[in-house]
């Protein structure tokens, strides 16, 4: 062999064990787990701010905001130089980085952005600061009204907006602390998300008032201070007493409020509120107690009188109204309402008067966003699960989201987002172009500019690296079962272990969550899978998620089947799942462990109970232990009133079971938890003690709802030690 063959071989050999090496790479939590101090390294790459002005796209890169009309080149529109120029200049700190910012107007050349008690308005074509409001700390819920230049905000349960001369107006004086005005009601349910509604025009303000005095106060408490304090809050659980909200309309000219008559019964829920163009009317969906009646009333903004009583939308089950009515932008006399009233989410066109002109979409699928109309306001454009261009069937998958312009004199639909798998889009405010970011299986995110009107990318902006390249993965997968109906397609994702052999059998792990609103299974990259998922594969685990009947993006009937029974059918639909486990032949059929939060900490102790002899390990995070504890507005709606349905709370109330408990099961919970309250579990470790069953329990002090930041590290490490100890 020749001095340099041997030389080339030495290189190759090297080269082999430098690819070998990579190929050993192992995770830490620290990587996987949002909170962990290199999480930010292993997600795929984006490009910062990306959003649109006019008809110019714009994004975040190094110290300079980029951009440029589709098709042409891109060039610096400003740096973070020239607005530090404009915050030193008045008297304000410095930047390091550029900040969070939205552009309140999508064609006016202003961002808006908070530092340090300051809530800022830069041009940055003129290069000047427009606004400061200067906002005290005990100041929140901020909603800015760009047409008249006001900030509404609450101080402690009070509305009050504030000038761009800094000039204070209190809008509400409550004195009581169970009165809350300006803040979104009931407990953020049916779309709520905030409690203030600036007119079109900017000349008037609705919002929430809600009074909660005749709710009863449940007991936090605050460990961390020297005795342990008492941090009351008001929590209606279902059967109990609920609150009453009303809504005023604040007059700017005026500076006088006027009450909308919404009447009786009090017992009722206010939603989805939204203003007429011509600033006279208000829109609410109304909503009995039972929530199974929806009434779409119109209000004068003037007087507060009921002008009209709209339609009436009724269900054996539940109505869930979760989206307002949304005007045609040329036409104040028309408006889009959304409804699954044919079972499935989808569009509809009324008049003013209440009248049905269409039905906008149809199929098997569902309208998952509406995005807003094209300039002329020929055409409105939607996200949704309806079925890809080529496909020649009206049913979608639930797996894939599209986009789509509707032609509102037609309704015919055309989609512009091509490629197959999940796309999430924004529309510029002309209509012409849309932003796409773009995943499937085995794309990262693709990152376009598309033309609406055929779909033709124009320009790509991003193809984001995988950021477990050279890590070992495992090998992920989806397919379908039946549900225990044996009709029923059901959606999972089966992650095999790292290195796997062929002739061993590995300890399994559930993760669930089961419950509305919920899709843990998609068609994005690597099928949705999380990161603790990929951990557990790496460890040695077979990790498999299914989508129970009970979750989103299915229909009406597919969701709405767990009503009044929750726990029942998401329970025998998972343990089809479990058959299909068996059948593999290397599930180890007596090492099988489940994990969910929440609803799925429900559904993991459910399943321990239930079936105390599948399950080895259960890890049952936040768990609602007995729907009977759970707030009023979620738990009605899917459980009806305790006093009409005693069976349906009795049979999912888990305390009853506890007796039936083998396996290790560990439950975990924040001790000032305002959602699933720390009653359930420990009433749930009393009734194990009552009926000597051992259970382990972890509680993260101070923590909420869920574990964040660094913490959420601990967590997950103590949920793998568990299942380490007592399922390898």
């Amino acid at each position: 062999m020749t001095t340099t063959i041997k030389r080339i071989t030495v290189v190759c050999l090297g080269c082999l064990f430098m690819v070998n090496l990579m190929a050993q790479k192992q995770f830490k939590l620290e990587d996987l787990i949002p909170g962990g101090a290199t999480y930010t390294n292993f997600t795929p790459e984006t490009l910062r701010q990306l959003q649109w002005f006019g008809d110019e796209y714009m994004y975040v890169k190094n110290n300079e905001v980029y951009g440029a009309i589709p098709g042409k080149a891109e060039k610096t529109i400003f740096t973070l130089e020239e607005l530090n120029s404009a915050l030193s200049g008045a008297g304000i700190e410095q930047l390091k980085s550029f900040p969070a910012f939205t552009l309140p107007q999508k064609t006016i050349p202003v961002i808006a952005f908070t530092i340090k008690g300051h809530r800022i308005q830069y041009n940055f074509i003129e290069k000047r600061i427009t606004a400061d409001y200067q906002l005290a700390a005990e100041w929140s819920h901020f909603d800015y009204s760009p047409e008249n230049g006001y900030l509404a905000f609450t101080e402690k349960n009070n509305l009050k907006i504030v000038s761009a001369e800094n000039q204070v107006t209190a809008i509400t004086n409550e004195s009581d602390e169970g009165i809350v005005c300006g803040q979104s009601v009931h407990q953020n349910e049916f779309g709520i998300s905030k409690g203030t509604y600036w007119s079109p025009k900017g000349n008037a303000l609705a919002f929430y008032r809600m009074d909660e005095t005749m709710v009863t106060t449940y007991p936090l408490v605050n460990v961390s201070a020297r005795t342990a304090e008492l941090v009351p809050r008001k929590y209606p659980m279902a059967g109990m007493k609920s609150h009453h909200v009303t809504v005023g309309v604040y007059n700017i000219s005026t500076g006088q409020t006027v009450w909308l008559k919404t009447g009786l019964p009090q017992e009722k829920y206010l939603t989805n509120i939204a203003w007429s163009p011509d600033e006279k009317s208000i829109y609410i969906a109304e909503l009995n107690r039972d929530q199974n009646e929806m009434h779409l009333v119109r209000y004068s903004a003037i007087t507060g009188e009921k002008e009209a009583d709209l339609f009436t939308e009724t269900s054996k089950t539940y109505v869930e109204a979760s989206n307002p009515v949304l005007f045609l932008p040329n036409d104040p006399q028309k408006f889009i309402w959304q409804s699954d009233r044919d079972g499935f989410n989808h569009l509809y066109l009324y008049d003013i008067s209440g009248q049905l002109i269409k039905q906008l979409t149809t199929g098997e699928w569902v309208v998952q966003r509406v995005q807003g109309f094209d300039r002329k306001g020929e055409h409105i454009f939607i996200t949704a699960t309806a079925p890809h261009p080529a496909s020649s069937k009206n049913i979608g998958t639930s797996m894939e989201t599209y986009a789509w312009q509707i032609n509102l004199k037609s309704g015919k639909r055309t989609c512009y987002t091509l490629k197959t798998g999940v796309h999430n889009t924004t529309v510029s405010p002309s209509g012409l172009y849309a932003i796409d970011l773009y995943t499937a299986p085995q794309v990262v995110r693709e990152t376009a500019i598309v033309r609406v009107k055929d779909g033709k990318e124009i320009t790509q902006l991003l193809v984001s690296k995988n950021p477990f390249e050279g890590y070992n993965m495992p090998e992920i997968s989806t397919g379908t079962v039946k549900a225990a109906d044996g009709k029923t397609d059901l959606h999972y994702r089966l992650l095999k272990p790292v290195g796997m052999k062929a002739d061993k059998k590995y300890p399994t792990v559930i993760y669930v969550y089961g419950g509305p609103h919920s899709q843990n299974v998609t068609g994005g990259w690597n099928y949705g899978t999380r990161g603790w998922e990929i951990y557990m594969a790496q460890l040695g685990y077979v990790v498999y998620v299914l989508d129970n009947r009970g979750t989103s993006n299915r229909g009406k009937a597919f969701e709405e089947v767990i009503h009044r029974q929750l726990g029942v059918t998401e329970m025998a639909d998972q343990m089809e799942g479990v058959k299909f486990l068996k059948s593999l032949p290397y599930v180890d059929a007596n090492r099988i462990g489940v994990h969910g939060w929440s609803y799925g900490g429900f559904m993991t102790t459910n399943l321990m109970v239930s079936h105390p002899d599948v399950f080895k390990v259960g890890v049952a995070g936040g768990p609602v232990i007995d729907w009977k504890f759970y707030e009023i507005m979620y738990g009605e709606r899917y459980m009806d009133h305790p006093d009409d349905n005693p069976e349906g709370y009795k049979n999912s109330d888990l305390k009853q079971k506890a007796g039936n408990l083998k396996g290790r099961l560990l439950l975990i919970h924040g001790d000032v938890d305002p959602v699933v309250v720390w009653q359930h579990s420990l009433t749930f470790l009393k009734a194990c003690i009552d009926a000597n069953t051992y259970p382990d329990y972890f509680v993260y002090p101070g923590h909420q709802h869920n574990m964040m930041g660094k913490d959420r590290i601990h967590l997950h490490e103590k949920i793998t030690r568990y299942f380490e100890d007592f399922l390898k």
